[in-house]
């Protein structure tokens, strides 16, 4: 199965914690081959919002 994951946090107690919740999503059944990262940032005049993007496949 090819899939896309998602990770995003706009206020800095989430972006502390991205790193963990990715972390745990790539540990977790099934396997996964990761394909592709995008990494992006945006922001307004309160909030930055960062986003990281997955593509993967899983492994048979």
């Amino acid at each position: 199965m090819e899939g896309i994951k998602v990770f995003s946090a706009s206020k800095a107690k989430e972006r502390v914690g991205l790193g963990d919740r990715i972390n745990e999503w790539l540990h977790s059944a099934p396997p996964k081959e990761i394909r592709d990262v995008s990494v992006t940032q945006s922001s307004d005049e309160e909030f930055h919002c960062l986003t990281i993007t997955f593509w993967y496949r899983t492994r048979d």
